[in-house]
């Protein structure tokens, strides 16, 4: 499959369905918020290492969790129910990408979070598109996780945890909250054993399209999520 070159004058994408087998569409264009919401409505994301052009990707099959299909292992209960951690939304965003960012301990250097991308997410958290899930032990951030919402459809990018099982239980406290608020799935992207043991698991990219074309009538939640607990 040809991979397709995008310039900044014009806002648009081939189909997800050219992607090549490693689930890569294209290269180039820019991280303006228009095109990142097309970008996420059509079943495609960014992932580039800094100083290379934007790389948009499609992957096959495509790694989702359906908010009623969550695991929630009884090693995690206690940390529910004991109250061990305390979790919100929006009240840090740029601090949980930023965290997101910093190299993990025993992992490479670098990071796909580039200066480019955070000030990208920043303009769509202000927007009222993306938005974050803070974990905090006492009054010290421990985990968090951010990601873009469109209609019923959560875009999960990146976590963080400073402590044992901090982003699991923000993920999971995000995933309970979406499902009451009627979302389909939260998109997770590759596959990964972390968020496997969660519930995630693969499906067609053709059946995740099908679920993001229902997905264009539905109404977003924008705004701060702060007032939904």
């Amino acid at each position: 499959m040809p991979v397709f070159w995008l310039t900044n004058e014009t806002i648009g994408f081939p189909s997800p369905e050219l992607a090549s087998e490693e689930g890569i569409l294209a290269v180039g264009g820019d991280l303006s918020p228009n095109r990142l919401l097309m970008a996420y409505q059509n079943g495609i994301f960014p992932w580039f290492n800094e100083g290379e052009p934007v790389v948009w990707w499609s992957p096959d099959p495509r790694m989702v969790l359906f908010p009623s299909e969550l695991k929630v292992s009884k090693s995690m209960r206690p940390f529910f129910n004991q109250q061990k951690f305390r979790a919100t939304f929006d009240q840090a965003f740029e601090t949980v990408m930023q965290q997101c960012q910093a190299p993990r301990e025993k992992q490479w250097s670098g990071t796909w979070i580039t200066p480019e991308m955070l000030d990208a997410y920043c303009q769509l958290h202000e927007l009222g598109y993306a938005h974050s899930v803070e974990v905090w032990e006492g009054e010290q951030l421990v985990g968090g996780l951010y990601g873009v919402a469109i209609g019923k459809c959560f875009f999960g990018e990146s976590m963080f945890s400073k402590v044992s099982n901090a982003s699991k239980f923000g993920f999971i406290f995000m995933v309970k909250k979406l499902e009451s608020l009627g979302f389909w799935l939260v998109d997770c992207q590759q596959k990964t054993r972390h968020l496997g043991s969660l519930g995630a698991r693969t499906i067609l990219r053709k059946d995740f399209l099908e679920i993001l074309k229902k997905n264009e009538t539905q109404e977003s939640v924008i705004g701060h999520w702060g007032g939904l607990l």
